[in-house]
């Protein structure tokens, strides 16, 4: 169970707030849901507490997996799939919607490893954005530092 305002982490929306928790009757049952607003957006949606696994709903990462997370980010020794770009791009959108911070890490550090050798697609572009703006604001929250320093960081990490 997670607790009214604690930080949590939306698979493919990024990180929210839990508002609230209320019931609602839905077809004669009564149900559990948290209120969750996304710090992004504003956004509020409604998550079933007994659906809290299956959407994959998480607490933000722990100072072990950040250690993790700057390693994948570090390793610039990858081999990048020479397949079609929508393919690497369905491969990522695939990677992005596990909600998995080591997966989002590394199709942030595949993209920026590929833009270093040619022009990316404008579906990897808005790819490469999304992961940085889910990666960054996890990263600001697990380490208590601002969204600024976190992306100055990525800055100096990716300097060709």
């Amino acid at each position: 169970m997670f607790k009214v305002g604690e930080k949590v982490v939306y698979p493919a929306h990024g990180v929210g707030v839990i508002e609230s928790v209320q019931s609602k009757t839905i077809a004669g049952t009564e149900k559990k849901f948290y209120m969750l607003r996304f710090l992004e957006n504003d956004m509020t949606i409604m998550v079933p507490t007994e659906n809290v696994d299956s959407v994959g709903l998480r607490r933000i990462i722990g100072k072990d997996t950040v250690s993790k997370v700057y390693k994948i980010l570090r390793d610039k020794k990858v081999e990048i799939d020479q397949q079609t770009w929508n393919r690497r791009y369905r491969e990522y959108t695939d990677k992005i919607k596990t909600g998995s911070v080591l997966e989002i890490a590394k199709v942030l550090r595949d993209l920026f490893v590929l833009k270093g050798d040619k022009e990316l697609s404008f579906g990897e572009r808005k790819m490469l954005d999304t992961a940085r703006n889910l990666l960054v604001k996890e990263l600001a929250i697990a380490r208590s530092h601002s969204e600024e320093k976190i992306m100055e960081e990525l800055r100096t990490i990716f300097a060709p």
